[in-house]
């Protein structure tokens, strides 16, 4: 960073704390509904498909918006553009929580994927732009890591106590404190900031919602419901279209990503390693859930808590990234983070039928501050090497990147997974029962419990059981391969980029600034305080 940077002052430090809570909205919503799902179930009646629908909706239409938000977001202005999503997100919450049917409560979930693709690229775009000193805006993503890591984990804890006292459409109404909050102070202390001339490119927008969507869902599909037609027919298409956008954006003259970025030092390689991010914390999630509720049948509220030491973790490890990225190369960092990582994913290999809290507590906290440290660094990276007129599309990139890697870790773990467990099951199940028992057994852990449930005993134990053991018998194969995933990244990152001694730094003086509004007494106070308006200077 050129030693002109303008240091950010008081003001932009509370924009900061500001811009968290649309962080924590978005990142509570993906984990927020899975406990919800048995009193939906009850009140709405959704059918199978519709269940599936109001899970994954959500996180298609985040993940299919998120490069055309981020584009939006640098020509109208990032601050704009996150007002307008908070409202969508705010209302598109009040209609969930009154779904009177499965198509509402779709509906809602598909209006919150919208507004959450609105908010996250332009918190991480207005960062880049109100932190130009590159050790304050490394503090400045620790801190928005933090709030992704303790969103999610937030998530199912906020949803379990919310359950224990009111019906099911408050965990939706938790959300508008956050709105009314953030729709009060963003303009006392957020600035506005757009890239001067920026258009946006509409055939570009729309290739990119084609190709990210059909990816995801195939994706999703590969994982739940084993190869089909549809699901590897939708990843080519999705493949086919990707090309075409990524060819659109070598021949226009004003692409919406700009591909020249790739060739700078370790650009694309971040851009890889915040995939692999995702690809194994997601994996990791899903299958410690699983095993806390469907093998030591915790209830959902008591699994929330004992995982409640990763986002303490995730806290402390924030600002220690920060702060050993200063003193040390950041290769160094993310490797020792994958490590650490790799560590949590070895752990979990050792779980058995048996309640080892300690064990399961160590994991989730190894897995969490690992994935953390590395996250910290390859954010910075992208988002600092990015100039700041895209820095709206550079961080929807990133988190686009983000949304595959969840989606492929869902895929390609959950297969290697399922595969163990309807083998292990096969040769272990109780002889005697039906065949259309047998069939749903071998899906999933939870279709083996559903369908004990039907069962006399003794069969029903037997059943239980040995899909219990052949559920822990998954978990070594699928989180070895994480782990593997894991410690070859790590290898890269101290190939690759050990020669680089600092997190490089785009300084482009192109982004038109307006100061936040001055509409109130907290703004004057705020100005105050701050000795003048915090607005960053290029």
């Amino acid at each position: 960073m050129p030693p002109t940077a303008a240091k950010a002052g008081c003001k932009a430090w509370i924009g900061l704390a500001v811009l968290i809570l649309p962080v924590l909205l978005v990142s509570m919503d993906i984990t927020v509904l899975y406990f919800a799902l048995p009193s939906i179930n009850a009140d709405l009646h959704p059918t199978s498909t519709q269940q599936l629908w109001m899970i994954d909706i959500y996180g298609f239409i985040l993940a299919a918006l998120l490069i055309t938000m981020g584009g939006i977001g640098d020509r109208i202005g990032r601050r704009r553009l996150l007002i307008i999503g908070t409202i969508l997100f705010g209302a598109a919450s009040v209609l969930a929580a009154f779904s009177g049917s499965p198509e509402t409560l779709i509906i809602a979930r598909a209006l919150q994927g919208v507004g959450g693709a609105t908010l996250m690229p332009s918190t991480l775009g207005l960062i880049r732009s109100m932190f130009n000193d590159a050790k304050q805006r490394r503090t400045a993503i620790a801190v928005w890591t933090i709030g992704m890591g303790a969103g999610s984990a937030l998530g199912p804890v906020f949803s379990g106590l919310l359950l224990n006292w009111f019906w099911w459409g408050s965990i939706f109404l938790v959300n508008l404190p956050f709105v009314i909050l953030l729709l009060l102070l963003a303009p006392a202390f957020v600035p506005e900031y757009r890239a001067e001339g920026a258009r946006l490119n509409f055939v570009s927008a729309l290739l990119s919602l084609t190709a990210v969507l059909p990816i995801v869902w195939g994706c999703k599909e590969l994982a739940v419901h084993g190869a089909s037609l549809g699901s590897i027919a939708a990843i080519a298409v999705g493949l086919v279209l990707g090309a075409m956008f990524l060819r659109r954006q070598v021949t226009h003259p004003d692409p919406m990503i700009d591909l020249n970025l790739f060739r700078t030092r370790g650009f694309g390689p971040a851009i890889s390693m915040n995939l692999v991010v995702y690809f194994t914390m997601v994996g990791f999630g899903i299958y410690m859930t699983q095993y806390l509720m469907e093998v030591l049948r915790m209830s959902p509220l008591e699994a929330a808590l004992w995982t409640m030491a990763s986002p303490i973790g995730i806290t402390i490890t924030g600002p220690l990234v920060a702060y050993m990225v200063g003193r040390m190369r950041p290769a160094y960092v993310i490797a020792i983070g994958f490590a650490i990582a790799a560590s949590g994913c070895f752990m979990m290999t050792r779980l058995t039928l048996e309640k080892d809290l300690p064990l399961i507590v160590a994991a989730a906290v190894c897995m969490g501050c690992g994935v953390v440290m590395a996250s910290t660094v390859v954010t910075d990276w992208i988002v600092g090497t990015a100039p700041a007129a895209q820095s709206g599309r550079i961080s929807a990139l990133l988190q686009t990147a983000q949304e595959l890697g969840a989606a492929l870790g869902i895929a390609v773990l959950g297969t290697i997974g399922a595969a163990v467990f309807g083998r292990t099951l096969a040769a272990s199940i109780p002889s005697g029962l039906p065949q259309g028992t047998v069939d749903a057994a071998q899906q999933t852990l939870g279709g083996a419990l559903n369908s004990a449930v039907t069962l006399p005993e003794p069969e029903r134990g037997e059943l239980v059981r040995a899909a219990q053991e052949a559920f822990v018998a998954s978990l070594s194969p699928a989180l070895f391969t994480a782990a593997g995933v894991l410690i070859a990244a790590a290898i890269f990152a101290l190939v690759r980029l050990h020669h680089i001694t600092d997190v490089p730094t785009d300084a482009d003086a192109d982004d038109e600034v307006e100061p936040p509004a001055e509409t109130g007494p907290a703004a004057a106070a705020a100005q105050n305080v701050a000795g003048g308006t915090s607005a960053p200077t290029h």
